[in-house]
């Protein structure tokens, strides 16, 4: 499950989670509720479906047979998740002759009583005959995934004809088992086959490969898909729709992206990527892929950001992206890389239980680092970790959660920041402190152990203790089994030949960390490396130096998760930036030469790697070091709008010469307002809003057919400040197609606006409406946070149109949102 935590996508992770947490805090009765591991009492062995879909109910009519055996002692029962399902028969089977069982269905389990004993090892097949009705099932979703009902009919009556018909399925956690009686748990593993039915102008796609496709008479078509390796029942996966397949290959075997018909000539521009990684992945952990294909399909409404079913991943509509807008970067290629690690971290070796999440999602979530490392190189891989940090650390809640955590209020909780970017970061100083050769050695051993088969974070331990010899214990307790990081100050000195580095813990928990690290004593560009532990309260490093040093670079890998006070003078600050080779030293002397508005700043313009140039930008273009924007300065960042050629950085460098509000800039706009790059162009427009208000409303007008991401915000704005009701198709359709974010939540006050000078009433009802589907997107126990903004700008346009004369129109608006 991609972290859009996972509804980045919807609102801010910390909005998001500070909701959760209010939520939880209600009741804490779950604090002493210990979350173990399902206990074994029946295993799967196979599941064979035979599924029909009735659109017009949201139905699926479903026939299952299922193969299980007891786990080791003998049992005459069975217990199978089947929520909200309607039961018809419930039979054991005996070759193809069936014998009615008695059963209990409690509206979630199913409850069944078997014809016999049976023992180790004895394998039974049950029959049942069932519907699935995932729309009249009432479940809670949470901040990661947004509904938990299993089977999704995306417009399934064809109502509204900018959408397509679509299903699909979202079996985390536990979701499956609304489309198929199953125990829905990580720790059972089972082969499969499907048989679906479905209109026969549709596509379809599962878990494994298609076998056979047959035509019925009455213009249905079955699709047989089989799955011959052991996987687990929340990663099955069925999808129905009018979807183009593009297919590449890696190895010989299929690896192909089912989209809207409209984004195929893209496809291969969004997922083109995955056979290099699928290689890249297989080189680091010596396992080859071991499914026999690999499809990502692009789902409509779909509930989380994308998810990992084996062999088909399922991702939301935002990965869809055009060449132009692929030109600024593609959005989604670390979701891509962070779904295909599952294959073999969650869907290879699966995590045995949900307090043992790490071992699905810390390692999704840091092999996003390990391929921008690989394919765009250190500084971008050292940019993602940081990033990973800090989201981590900007959720406070999270700080005294374990990573493995065996107290939750519910099981969707454990998809948060701490199993996600921070075990992603834990990953990391265990890479570093064991050396990239063990670190990958042990995977590989890891995965090979435990292939087919689940397993919790103890024995992702021993196969690094195996590999490296040494207990890691402490590590594990630390990091996996303790919550927190440590926060640091650092202090220097010099005294008689010896540089002093003075480390405080000062975290108020109580809790000491134990901290392998590298000090890099320089002088001059000469440096000296030094391996210590911090590991007490205080600890203070001496090391014998001629002279005082330069510049010392505590944790000079910059590999700890941590929070810290650096003490470093505005000289040590300089000579980091000129000598300390990584990316977050050079991103730390940035930051510091812009919080004390030096001019040394400006060298950031210049580094090697766009990703810090672009932070250079964005520190430049804060009205705090608007004295540092010097002609000299300008006229760099003039040419880096000429010659850059990483497209985002050259959007920024115009979007700051746009606000200097400058005439001489004006043929620079002019020449890059047609730029491909919606960002460019959206810059260069945006600069001529200012110095040409009338033709940029001309341009705007022009452009507007193909009008997306900073492109589309500003011909919005050059519109909405310049336009006239003709305008409205135009306003509505940037509006509906924005990305449901907390810009469009913003935005929805600006639309709002826009719709009281509209004078057609059916036009205002119409944008009321879109804007009341956004709202209805979120979550009903987070609208308490987002509905204040909906509510304020309806009373304003209630207030309007009364005051237009027409009160039936106000009150409609005025009593949408109470």
């Amino acid at each position: 499950m991609k972290k859009i935590l996972l509804l980045l996508v919807l609102f801010s992770t910390s909005f998001l989670l500070k909701a959760q947490n209010d939520e939880e805090q209600k009741d804490t009765t779950w604090m002493k509720v210990y979350r173990a591991t399902s206990t074994k009492i029946n295993d799967l062995v196979h599941t064979k479906l035979d599924v029909k879909f009735d659109y017009d109910k949201a139905y699926l009519y479903g026939k299952a047979w299922i193969t299980l055996h007891p786990h080791f002692y003998p049992t005459d029962t069975l217990s199978l998740d089947a929520k909200g399902m309607e039961i018809k028969e419930v039979a054991m089977m005996r070759g193809s002759a069936k014998s009615s069982l008695r059963y209990v269905n409690d509206g979630m389990m199913l409850h069944i009583t078997l014809d016999r004993t049976y023992t180790r090892g004895e394998n039974y097949t049950v029959y049942i005959d069932y519907v699935s009705k995932p729309n009249e099932l009432k479940v809670k979703g949470s901040a990661a995934i947004t509904d938990a009902k299993g089977l999704y009919f995306i417009n399934p009556k064809g109502e509204d004809k900018d959408k397509p018909t679509q299903i699909w399925t979202q079996g985390e956690t536990e979701a499956n088992s609304v489309w198929f009686p199953t125990i829905d748990k990580p720790n059972q593993k089972t082969t499969d086959e499907i048989y679906m039915t479905v209109p026969a102008k549709y596509v379809t796609l599962s878990n494994g490969v298609l076998v056979s496709q047959k035509k019925n008479a009455d213009g249905t078509r079955t699709d047989y898909w089989r799955m011959d390796l052991p996987h687990a029942p929340y990663l099955f996966f069925m999808g129905v729709g009018d979807f183009s397949i593009i297919k590449d290959s890696y190895k010989g075997k299929e690896v192909s992206y089912y989209v809207e018909k409209k984004y195929a000539p893209y496809a291969r521009g969004i997922f083109g990527e995955t056979p290099r990684m699928i290689g890249f992945y297989e080189k680091i952990t010596g396992v080859q892929y071991a499914w026999p294909k690999y499809a990502q399909i692009v789902g409509r409404d779909y509930v989380s950001g994308a998810m990992e079913n084996t062999s088909a991943t399922l991702h939301q509509e935002s990965a869809y992206q055009n060449s132009r807008e692929l030109l600024d970067g593609n959005i989604w290629e670390e979701t891509i890389a962070h779904e295909l690690f599952h294959q073999w971290f969650g869907d290879l070796v699966t995590t045995e239980s949900w307090s043992n999440i790490t071992l699905n999602e810390s390692f999704a979530d840091y092999s996003e680092t390990l391929w921008d490392e690989y394919r765009y190189g250190k500084d971008a891989g050292d940019e993602h970790i940081q990033e990973n940090r800090q989201t981590y650390l900007g959720n406070p809640a999270d700080y005294t959660k374990d990573l493995v955590r065996f107290h939750y209020a519910d099981k969707e909780d454990v998809f948060d920041q701490v199993s996600y970017p921070k075990g992603g970061s834990i990953l990391h100083m265990l890479r570093n402190y064991v050396g990239d050769s063990a670190f990958f050695r042990s995977l590989n051993l890891y995965l090979n152990t435990n292939k087919f088969k689940s397993a919790e974070a103890q024995q992702l331990r021993l196969a690094f203790e195996e590999v490296t010899g040494q207990d890691l214990n402490w590590f594990w307790n630390q990091w996996y089994y303790g919550s927190g990081h440590p926060v640091l100050k650092i202090d220097y000195g010099y005294d008689n030949g010896r540089a002093q580095v003075i480390i405080e813990q000062t975290q108020t928990t109580g809790k000491i960390f134990r901290l392998p690290i590298a000090i890099d004593v320089y002088n001059g560009a000469n440096k000296t490396r030094y391996k210590v532990w911090v590991e007490n309260k205080i600890d203070t490093f001496y090391f014998a130096s001629s002279a005082k040093p330069t510049l010392i670079n505590v944790d000079a890998d910059k590999i700890l998760l941590t929070v810290k006070t650096d003490n470093k003078t505005a000289d040590n600050y300089v000579q980091q930036w000129k000598y300390a080779p990584n990316y977050l030293d050079r991103y730390e002397a940035l930051n510091y030469f812009s919080k004390n508005k030096m001019s040394e700043l400006s060298q950031g313009l210049n580094d090697r790697y766009y990703g810090l140039r672009l932070v250079t930008l964005n520190r430049l273009d804060v009205a705090a070091n608007k004295s540092l924007l010097t002609p000299e300065v300008l006229s760099q960042v003039e040419r880096m709008a000429n010659n850059e050629p990483y497209k985002k950085v050259k959007a920024k460098a115009i979007e700051i010469l746009a606000k200097q509000s400058d005439r001489k800039y004006l043929p620079l706009f002019n020449k890059y307002v047609g730029d491909s790059s919606y960002s460019v162009s959206g810059a260069s427009l945006e600069g001529l809003s200012k110095l040409d208000p009338a033709n940029a409303y001309v341009l705007a007008k022009k452009y507007s057919g193909d009008a997306k991401g900073k492109l589309g915000e500003v011909i919005l704005s050059a519109v909405l400040a310049n336009g006239t009701e003709s305008d409205f198709d135009f306003v509505y359709d940037q509006y509906k197609n924005a990305p449901p974010n907390q810009q469009k939540l913003q935005m929805s006050n600006t639309f709002s606006d826009y719709l009281i000078m509209v004078k057609n009433e059916a036009q205002v009802r119409k944008g009321i409406d879109v804007i009341m589907v956004f709202r209805n997107l979120v979550p009903e126990q987070f609208r308490k946070f987002t509905d204040p903004t909906f509510k304020q700008a309806f009373e304003k346009l209630s207030k309007a149109k009364r005051d237009q004369g027409n009160a039936q129109l106000a009150d409609y608006v005025g009593g949408l949102i109470k």
